[in-house]
């Protein structure tokens, strides 16, 4: 592949790894998503000892992978009962305030050699898996290396210990990387250090005076920093130079995303005096809040310009996005144009056509003897809508007679011609990417206005980051009427009786002539293989439930593997309040409207997402009875599991729950599509704990933008390069 770099510094380190350590060492990195040296370079350790240093063995929980430095407290061996060819070797960790027990099996010689080397210092680092054995911890066959009274290693024997010993005589500060069992933290190092030799020399690809201003340090010097450090202080040095390269090519990728947008023609939408929006408006059977029009306010200025809008509305469950976004929809087919719904689910696609067919009434009736004279026509189109009907919304599309479109994935394809776009509205974008968006953008002559919503509250530092090309508003109100939800962590470990309880309370919700949900995070036990662990699953809970907890009430199934049809009539029978109880997967986590629904119990809740659970808990309480929420979970209370249900329980806040939920995890895929298969955009950057950083990047992106790309520095050319191709699963795989 020809490289589309221009500078020899960004050509090295896209090399392969293939090319540099040879297939072998190349696929044992691959396994941990390193594929070129720069990923390599930017794999940096999750966590860095000491010589001198302890570990705190109370903060150990069973099945992570951990490094810890301890003391040898005891030591015994002793043959297998029945087999004297085999030993078994016991040695006891201790930091003076907690254990951790080492088991090792072998042959004879083999447990003689591990004792001797285990008595050779007073300290060792041990890098394994946590288990659990007798109710305590223990590693099983770890690998370690001993210290002795500086903390230097000892006994390097072997060609482990040799490593391990090369990279510690190089730094006081051993980094311990993300390892495998096959790709142990030593190995990475020896890597690591390999990459750093073949990098010296490289020319920094940051002017020197943006260096300066920045107070950075060189591009070589912040990986030597970050992978040799030689005090604590160096780590934080050099990772400040690499998440700011970063945030700087992710902002400039930005800036220039939207500065080519801004090129391109928009239709210019104004309201329209006695048209479809000022009838749906006065049909209205309640009041805008006050932030629906406010917002409402922002996204007809929008539109009113040349200039596409690009405008993100977040907003709570149940704040009135989808009201917000239909009269936006309404002004453009006002002034002659389609509006788009694009929807990630086909029951939420349905749902999003079912209440706007609710809310707009006849005016959605175009062409029948009753249609008011403003009406329009209102089309649905998802990957179950065939035949005949297919055939007849697609013709509704083409010609223009379709003035909304309501649909999923199904609306990208080849197939589908739109007369002349107008609006796109994108439901819950996380779950659609840039490259897909842009499919229904790129029809027509003009480029059509974008609105995109989301139900999770987003934080500055995401919006600046993942919505970078996007105009943030937010919809902070609730209509009025709506009576909130209780949520409570239900641990089984800790309290077996109160699954009786559980089920109890929802016959008592059904038997006040409410509702109620199950969710469950698997179809069926057979998923994921005989090795998977035993957790809820839809289809053997709906019959469990059916012959015993709940016998006798009314149960629906729904997931994702039923057809449309049976998709459609099952949540139909649900809002119709047919079912009493809908055991069901998340495919009901966005959109799901069912006010008569009080009670969801989500089963091994520690199975999802935060941000997930507090979508999940949204599909209740949306009418005047109080909801009760039930995350069921049997992992053990002390583990971070649990912690982190017992958290979202306490709140309601959707922004201090995604607070929570980026403190847990990775921010995911930010330019790309999410469905392509690519690596996560963002590698050491943490917008929630880098939000001043990233906003630093973006003032200096934004001054820099205003020069042609083609213009600026080949080597910041080069880093919005490198930012889009990260972005492309494509480019990622090759080798």
């Amino acid at each position: 592949m020809v490289s589309p770099f221009r500078t020899d510094t960004f050509e090295r380190l896209e090399a392969t790894l293939g090319s540099v350590f040879g297939s072998r060492t190349a696929k044992a990195l691959s396994a941990v998503g390193l594929h070129t040296v720069d990923d390599l370079m930017h794999y940096t350790p999750r966590d860095y000892l000491s010589g001198t240093q302890r570990t705190d063995l109370r903060t150990l929980v069973p099945d992570e992978r951990a490094a810890v430095v301890a003391e040898v407290a005891s030591l015994s061996s002793a043959p297998f009962r029945g087999d004297p060819r085999r030993y078994r070797l016991e040695a006891r960790l201790t930091d003076g305030r907690g254990f951790l027990n080492l088991i090792f099996f072998g042959k004879k010689y083999l447990v003689d050699y591990w004792q001797r080397q285990l008595s050779m210092g007073e300290r060792g680092i041990f890098v394994g898996k946590i288990g659990e054995f007798n109710d305590q911890l223990q590693m099983t066959h770890p690998d370690f290396v001993m210290l002795d009274a500086a903390g230097r290693i000892v006994g390097a024997a072997d060609e482990k210990r040799a490593l391990m010993a090369q990279v510690v005589t190089k730094s006081d500060i051993i980094g311990i990387y993300p390892a495998r069992a096959t790709l142990p933290t030593w190995q990475i190092a020896e890597c690591v250090a390999m990459g750093l030799d073949m990098l010296a020399g490289i020319v920094d690809f940051l002017p020197p005076s943006l260096v300066r201003e920045e107070g950075l340090v060189g591009l070589w010097e912040a990986f030597d920093l970050v992978h040799r450090p030689r005090v604590p202080d160096d780590v934080a040095r050099g990772l400040k130079r690499l998440k700011f390269d970063e945030a700087l090519g992710l902002q400039l990728l930005m800036a220039y995303r939207r500065k080519e947008s801004s090129r391109h023609r928009a239709p210019v939408i104004t309201h329209r005096s006695g048209g479809l929006l000022d009838a749906f408006d006065a049909a209205l059977p309640f009041t805008l809040t006050r932030g629906q029009r406010a917002v409402g306010d922002e996204i007809a200025a929008d539109m009113s310009g040349s200039v596409p809008m690009a405008r993100l509305v977040q907003g709570e469950v149940g704040s009135g996005k989808t009201v917000v976004a239909l009269r936006a929809m309404l002004a453009a087919v006002d002034a002659g144009h389609q509006a788009v719904l694009l929807a990630p689910t086909e029951v939420l696609a349905g749902q999003h056509e079912g209440s706007i067919r609710k809310l707009l009434g006849p005016l959605a009736a175009a062409g029948t003897l009753d249609a008011p004279e403003h009406a329009t026509h209102l089309v649905l189109l998802t990957g179950a809508v065939t035949g005949a009907a297919r055939k007849q919304a697609l013709a509704a599309i083409s010609s223009g007679q379709a003035g909304l479109v309501v649909g999923t994935h199904a609306l990208l394809s080849e197939a589908v011609h739109f007369s002349d776009i107008g609006l796109i509205v994108v439901d819950e974008q996380h779950r659609f990417g840039v490259e897909q968006r842009a499919v229904l953008a790129d029809q027509g002559d003009h480029r059509p206005h974008q609105l995109v919503l989301t139900a999770t509250p987003i934080p500055r530092s995401v919006a600046m980051t993942v919505f970078g090309d996007l105009e943030l508003s937010t919809l902070s109100e609730l209509p009025q009427g709506r009576a909130g939800v209780q949520t409570t962590a239900v641990l089984t470990a800790q309290h077996p009786t109160w699954l009786a309880r559980v089920w109890q309370r929802v016959l008592e919700e059904v038997q006040s002539g409410r509702q109620a949900f199950v969710v469950c995070p698997r179809v069926s036990q057979t998923d994921g293989g005989k090795s998977a662990e035993p957790v809820a699953a839809a289809q053997e809970v709906f019959e469990r439930l059916g012959s015993h907890e709940l016998k006798g009430l009314r149960l629906g199934l729904l997931h994702g593997r039923m057809s449309g049809a049976d998709k459609e009539s099952a949540m139909a029978a649900f809002a119709a309040g047919q079912t009493d109880v809908l055991v069901t997967t998340t495919v009901i986590e966005v959109g799901v409207d069912v006010p008569n629904a009080s009670a969801m119990v989500v089963l091994d809740a520690d199975r999802y997402g935060v941000s997930q659970l507090h979508q999940l808990r949204g599909r209740i309480g949306r009418g005047s009875f109080p909801g009760i929420c039930l995350f069921v979970s049997g992992v053990d209370p002390r583990t971070p599991a649990a912690q982190r249900l017992q958290q979202v329980a306490q709140t309601n806040d959707g922004f201090a729950v995604a607070e929570l939920d980026l403190e847990q995890r990775r921010e995911g895929d930010v330019l790309g599509a999410e469905q392509a298969g690519g690596r996560s955009t963002l590698r050491l950057l943490r917008v929630l704990d880098d939000a001043d950083l990233i906003g630093r990047a973006r003032d200096v992106a934004a001054a820099l933008s205003t020069t042609a790309l083609e213009s600026l520095d080949p080597g910041l050319q080069d880093m919005v390069k490198a930012a889009q191709l990260n972005a492309d699963a494509a480019w990622m795989e090759r080798d």
